[in-house]
């Protein structure tokens, strides 16, 4: 069976919004870096911190024809609660209530998307309700941190029902860090530890 060229296959965007230096608003972030821990992924697939980049992520939506988004939501549910909206109904759940800037400049990302006719053909977000979004520099609470495994499995989940299989990587195998310059999980609360 001979491969469809590179640009025929479709792309998959796994892609993680939020802020690390506000708590529960890092969830995003710090799942699709949990993610890329945890999970090679074929070729076609992509992963991106996001963080609060708004606009600046125009060109990796509209490349993409599926994407994947995790993100600290407020559903107005109890601390913790993961939810999977998929298709047209994930934009709308992004402004359900607004917990940052970065939200907005999500929602016009996709706007931007379909304005260039370049919408991702599927879409799905992983939320996660927030419990503190006040404490700035401080870590993901107990609940939302103990939502991030569960949140792996339903992304793979839905990347398996997209045609898209990871496999999980090997004991101690060594792969690059999805984020630099200390932000990652283990040196950002080495770093919060030591006060």
């Amino acid at each position: 069976m001979e491969l469809a060229p590179e640009r025929d296959r479709p792309r998959t965007l796994v892609l993680g919004i939020g802020n690390i230096l506000w708590a529960d608003e890092g969830f995003g972030v710090r799942a699709v870096e949990a993610f890329h821990r945890r999970f090679r992924t074929p070729d076609g697939v992509a992963l991106l911190d996001g963080g609060t980049q708004g606009l600046y992520l125009v060109q990796h939506v509209t490349d993409a024809d599926r994407l994947l988004v995790f993100d600290a939501i407020d559903y107005g549910l109890e601390p913790g609660t993961l939810r999977l909206v998929e298709g047209d109904a994930a934009p709308r759940f992004m402004g359900v209530k607004k917990l940052s800037l970065h939200q907005t400049g999500f929602q016009e990302v996709l706007s931007a998307a379909d304005l260039l006719g370049r919408y991702p053909r599927e879409i799905a977000l992983i939320g996660c309700q927030p419990l503190d979004l006040e404490d700035w520099g401080g870590p993901l609470t107990a609940p939302v941190a103990a939502r991030i495994e569960p949140a792996l499995a339903l992304a793979r989940a839905v990347l398996r029902n997209w045609g898209v299989e990871v496999v999980p990587r090997e004991v101690g195998e060594d792969e690059p860090a999805l984020l630099g310059n200390d932000l990652d999980i283990s040196a950002f609360e080495r770093r919060q530890a030591r006060g």
